[in-house]
């Protein structure tokens, strides 16, 4: 190799972002990319190479799609997990974690004959209870309303907590006449509404368990008695219940962002129990007993994703604004990629976060 061609060699290295591995012609070029790509250690990684993706679909086509990265999915074949995507130490420790990851799926058969019978009705909740939960996961089913059946209106919705147990779980009399029971999907009946809770009462029974006693406005997602809110497409959900809830305490998986689709889109609940739970949901009647309890455990598993621990994660962060300085075109051309890395930042909230709380 001669001297020039050993240079642009080089300086390619030089221009390699430390977290996806992007290479760029030109520093600057580099020094752009980390400024909007708020890469982080909270991004799900590769075992084996470690590449940063920004989501954990991304990290699986990295590892098991079309054009994979030939090393990493041969490892990944033999000791990885296709639940978490970590890697183990040896084929049969994949295969003892692999069991232990796989959840097994909620009777929903079951729990919708039961909840017919009014055997899993609960009304009342109990939220002066020191062992109250601080996390709850919530799921609301619809019937329709308006001419052709289209309006969305709450018929049903179950709160659970992280051990799968029903806090509460009411049929909902909606405050408009119902055009469509959408039976197929919800198993609601009219009688099953004839004598339900009305809506404005679940509302209120509702906020006030979430918010435990704190007023709105100062409720905080740390060091405060207000309950995290798990759920799938809550926005939705909160609409319909006519509830509002701060979005800082609110943990959706449908909007969170190593949850979601390469195009930055959402995934739907039935996709990332599948790919990430080991099995199936929405056969036939949908329970949101079993919805709850999936959003719960896909929360769970992004918690408890191990994590380094920084003061302030965020890049939104007032301490990190200091970091903006160091983002001029002179300064971090002096840096390599690794120190650009280093002072990086996530620009949404990681979910392990919670364990630190």
């Amino acid at each position: 190799m001669d001297y020039r061609s050993s240079m642009e060699s080089s300086e390619t290295l030089r221009n390699k972002c430390a977290a996806c591995y992007r290479q760029f012609n030109k520093l600057e070029h580099l020094v752009e990319h980390m400024k909007i790509s708020y890469h982080s250690g909270h991004e799900p990684t590769c075992g084996v190479c470690k590449k940063h993706c920004r989501s954990f679909e991304s990290l699986r086509e990295h590892l098991i799609g079309p054009l994979p990265k030939q090393e990493c999915k041969n490892i990944f074949s033999l000791r990885g997990c296709r639940f978490c995507m970590t890697i183990l130490e040896s084929p049969n420790s994949r295969r003892i974690h692999q069991e232990r990851c796989q959840f097994s799926s909620v009777n929903s058969g079951l729990t919708t004959r039961m909840a017919a019978l009014g055997l899993r009705d609960k009304a009342m909740i109990d939220y002066t209870s020191s062992r109250s939960p601080r996390v709850v996961a919530l799921s609301c089913k619809m019937v329709g309303g308006g001419s052709d059946g289209s309006l969305d209106l709450c018929a049903r919705v179950c709160i659970t907590d992280e051990s799968d147990n029903v806090i509460f779980h009411t049929y909902v009399k909606p405050s408009m006449a119902v055009t469509s029971y959408r039976y197929e999907t919800t198993g609601i009946r009219p009688e099953n509404l004839r004598d339900a809770m009305p809506l404005k009462q679940v509302q209120r029974k509702i906020q006030e368990f979430l918010c435990n006693g704190e007023p709105m406005w100062k409720i905080r997602p740390r060091g405060g008695k207000a309950r995290i809110l798990v759920g799938h497409g809550l926005d939705h959900d909160l609409d319909r219940l006519q509830l509002e809830y701060p979005s800082s305490m609110i943990r959706d998986t449908a909007k969170y962002p190593p949850l979601m689709k390469t195009s930055k889109l959402s995934n739907s609940l039935k996709y990332l129990t599948q790919a990430y739970l080991g099995y199936d949901v929405h056969f036939g009647i949908q329970d949101p007993y079993e919805d709850c309890v999936a959003t719960m455990r896909l929360y769970t598993r992004m918690r408890y994703q191990k994590h380094k621990i920084e003061a302030y994660p965020l890049a939104a962060d007032a301490q990190n604004r200091s970091n903006q300085v160091a983002w001029r075109q002179s300064e971090a051309e002096r840096m390599s990629p690794d120190e650009m890395l280093s002072i990086s930042r996530s620009d949404y909230y990681c979910w392990c976060l919670d364990s630190l709380a």
